[in-house]
């Protein structure tokens, strides 16, 4: 049997406390007001929307349209821009070509008391289609509907619009928000030609946004240039948001909301730091439950678990700053719970072979040794188990591009994608959580055992909670008494 040296409990040790603290607290250097970030902390974790707060929506294709791959792209890559030109920039937006699906996710933040949920999904989905069509409302007989109206231009004649505030069109002393559009040179001439033939007759321009009439204007002259303007009595954030609109373009098909959920910041930002506070207090009564019954080992087994939580951590803020994070939610922080508790039952088990060595008139590092031997089959395959059903839940509840979704995509393809995230998430920290178990629980807390066994002051069969030489001698020989009196 190989033994272990003596410096490679503190040499381990070193390490694991050393990373935990890296790992926590992270290494950030300060320049005035900038912050530079070399390895993320605690506090550089991105967490969910159900922790922090946020929108969760899942668009669909109507049920009588069948969607391209490319129009969905084409769809995404719009809601992506709306959302940008709404400052918000921390998003996930996902697709599902086989139920044309787009699911997206993006945060509320707390300060912000004029967010409305549900005006922000309605701006996402909409189409945004902009027209510019001769005559107006009032022009329309009965059963007529404004896709009548002869068309001039639409949305994707226009090459930028941006809002302004300038004079109101024919009076000098008046100032009003509207948009200013720069049209390309597919409009110029289009818009130049019906605005001439409009004015000649005192017509009028109707600007729609989808079904919806937001502007109608006469036509004095032509308009030339290649440049018009849309005014309608908008305020100054309604100008910018038909700017953003426009800018955005029109969806390539109708979404339609199939899934929809919010969450306030105060209500996640509770939920965490409840299970915060439960998670430091278990771990604290597993630390106190652990020393009190395997005393040495047990020391042992929760500098393990300390690992084992830094490393997970680790793996959930991606350590440097150029690796990808990890979203963690409620779901996730349980996921680490379960984990921990998985590292536990695996240190038990150790515990207890070790245990029942000492007590069977093993010396302390045979029983060491095969107490790690007997352990390990039943740790490995409740391990390999729980990273199984980890990976089942990251294929099942995964976003359509995510490695598990990807393997496991001919098992669950007819279900389309998962608009759980947060089930992912508990997926993901479950098994990080396992695998690090086999690192820490089983052979790091190995080594360490081992080299502690190597000092006399730790030779003691009692330190290990196993029964002296004596006391076993002494319970042998009260049996054989007791049976020879019989």
């Amino acid at each position: 049997m190989k033994r272990v040296a003596k410096p490679v409990f503190f040499i381990v040790l070193a390490v694991i406390l050393a990373f935990t603290g890296i790992v926590f607290f992270g290494v950030h250097t300060q320049y005035g007001d900038f912050t530079n970030t070399i390895i993320r902390g605690v506090s550089d974790i991105r967490w969910g929307i159900d922790i922090r707060g946020g929108v969760d929506v899942t668009f669909t294709s109507p049920a009588d349209y069948d969607a391209t791959n490319e129009e969905v792209d084409a769809a995404k890559s719009i809601v992506e821009t709306r959302l940008v030109a709404n400052n918000i920039t921390d998003y996930e937006v996902y697709v599902d070509y086989n139920s044309d699906k787009i699911i997206v996710r993006f945060p509320w933040q707390a300060e912000d008391d004029s967010f409305d949920p549900e005006a922000a999904v309605k701006e996402l989905g909409a189409t945004a289609l902009l027209t510019f069509r001769e005559g107006s409302e009032k022009s329309l007989s009965d059963g007529q509907t404004y896709e009548d109206l002869p068309l001039i231009i639409s949305g994707s004649d226009v090459e930028k619009a941006s809002a302004v505030y300038q004079l109101k069109s024919g009076n000098s002393k008046e100032y009003e928000y509207m948009v200013s559009l720069k049209l390309k040179d597919s409009g110029k001439d289009k818009f130049a030609e019906a605005t001439k033939k409009l004015a000649s007759s005192k017509g009028y321009i109707s600007t729609y946004m989808d079904d919806k009439c937001i502007s109608t204007a006469s036509v004095k002259e032509e308009i030339g240039g290649g440049e018009a303007t849309i005014s309608g009595n908008f305020t100054a954030d309604e100008a910018k948001a038909l700017a953003d609109q426009i800018n955005g373009g029109a969806l390539p098909f109708k979404l339609e909301t199939s899934s929809f959920s919010t969450i306030s910041p105060t209500l996640g930002t509770g939920a965490r730091d409840a299970m915060a506070i439960a998670g430091v207090i278990a771990f604290a009564l597993i630390m106190i439950f652990m020393i009190a019954l395997y005393r040495l080992p047990g020391v042992v087994a929760v500098i393990g678990l300390i690992g084992q939580v830094a490393g997970t951590f680790c793996a959930i803020t991606g350590f440097f700053p150029f690796s990808n994070s990890f979203t963690l939610t409620i779901p996730g922080i349980a996921g680490i719970i379960l984990a921990v508790g998985m590292g536990v039952d695996a240190n038990v088990i150790t515990g207890e072979r070790i245990k029942e060595e000492i007590n069977s008139g093993k010396t302390i590092d045979t029983a060491i040794a095969t107490g790690y031997k007997r352990a390990f089959s039943a740790v490995f395959d409740g391990n390999i188990t729980m990273i199984i059903v980890a990976i089942i839940l990251m294929g099942a509840f995964g976003t359509p591009d995510s490695l598990a979704s990807t393997i496991l995509k001919p098992v669950f393809f007819m279900f389309g994608a998962s608009t759980e995230g947060t089930i992912y998430s508990f997926g993901y920290t479950l098994m990080v959580g396992v695998i690090l178990n086999f690192l820490f629980g089983i052979f790091a807390t190995r080594l360490m055992t081992m080299s502690l066994s190597r000092f006399k002051i730790f030779r003691n069969p009692a330190l290990y909670g196993g029964k002296s030489a004596k006391k076993r001698a002494a319970e042998k020989a009260a049996a054989t008494e007791g049976g020879a009196s019989k």
